[in-house]
């Protein structure tokens, strides 16, 4: 589908937003995503271990809208719960997209590793059922590179908290497991905010791979402590804390994650910019890797 340049601006005019981009670059912004369209991308999205949110928080995008986005940034070839395609014709389209061009995979979910992957199976090949671990190893090796979105895809997350029986871990533990080499971007959240992973794909249509932490993750957008951030930091210089949610005071107390968690939460808000975690309730640290078994218990009762 053909885009007009008044559509381009009002799309990329939206990606500037949620990468932080200054009005100087815009003009190099609509450039770099016009040369990216005119290829439009093929991404073909897996989901492992999961409980969906990512997907769900992607579908809530505002700036691009997620239309724009899947049918205007990239050309969405798999996706379990948004294709219209089922059974032998979607793991087709799986199968096709890998073998014609270039294809970036994201990856939504934990691997599951014991039993060769039987506890994740999606789709169906030769009367046999193909698990992830077989698309990771099929599909790792020949993506052009890998998008991890979400903290159990990029860490492990909740399914591979202790006893961790499917023996579940993220992306690129489970890369160097294989021995594979393709380079991995982790945008951790449980879920992430849409934009971490709209801007991180803009980012990377448009200049390439953006500077990553020592995790894996865009300095972009997780390279900013949030406990130094936080709007309630003055009560915690002042020892005043919050004895209960709702209460004045610093929630540090209460269990909040705050000094060990870096995102922009705080800044960037959820919601569409209505409300964050620490604005209700606590910061969970679920960006961090050792969410969640190293950042528990995640309340505290007096």
């Amino acid at each position: 589908m053909e885009l007009s340049r008044r559509q381009f601006l009002k799309l990329c005019g939206g990606s500037a937003i949620a990468l932080g981009v200054s009005d100087a670059l815009l003009a190099q912004l609509v450039f770099a995503l016009e040369k990216a369209v005119k290829g439009s991308p093929a991404v073909i999205w897996l989901q492992g271990s999961s409980c969906t949110g990512c997907s769900v928080s992607l579908l809530n995008t505002v700036h691009p809208s997620i239309k724009e986005v899947l049918l205007k940034i990239i050309s969405l070839r798999f996706h379990p719960n948004v294709m219209a395609a089922s059974g032998d014709l979607a793991i087709k389209a799986i199968e096709e997209t890998a073998k014609a061009a270039d294809f970036y995979l994201v990856v939504e979910g934990s691997i599951a590793t014991k039993e060769d992957g039987l506890y994740n199976v999606i789709g169906e090949r030769n009367e046999r059922g193909i698990t992830m671990v077989d698309w990771m190893r099929e599909l790792g090796k020949s993506a052009a590179g890998v998008l991890a979105f979400g903290t159990c895809s990029a860490f492990g997350g909740i399914p591979a908290a202790k006893p961790n029986p499917t023996g579940a871990m993220g992306v690129k533990d489970f890369f160097a497991k294989e021995k594979i080499k393709t380079p991995v971007i982790n945008v951790s959240g449980c879920p992430p905010h849409p934009d971490w992973m709209v801007g991180t794909l803009a980012h990377l249509l448009s200049y390439g791979m953006p500077k990553l932490d020592s995790d894996g993750r865009p300095v972009l957008f997780y390279g900013k402590n949030i406990h130094e951030n936080c709007p309630f930091r003055g009560y915690y210089e002042e020892k005043k804390f919050a004895k209960y949610f709702g209460a004045e005071g610093c929630r540090y107390e209460l269990g909040c994650k705050g000094p060990f968690a870096y995102s922009d939460c705080w800044s960037r808000r959820w919601n569409n910019g209505v409300n964050w975690c620490v604005q209700n309730a606590i910061c969970l640290g679920c960006v961090e890797s050792g969410f969640p078994d190293a950042l528990a218990p995640m309340y505290v009762n007096e």
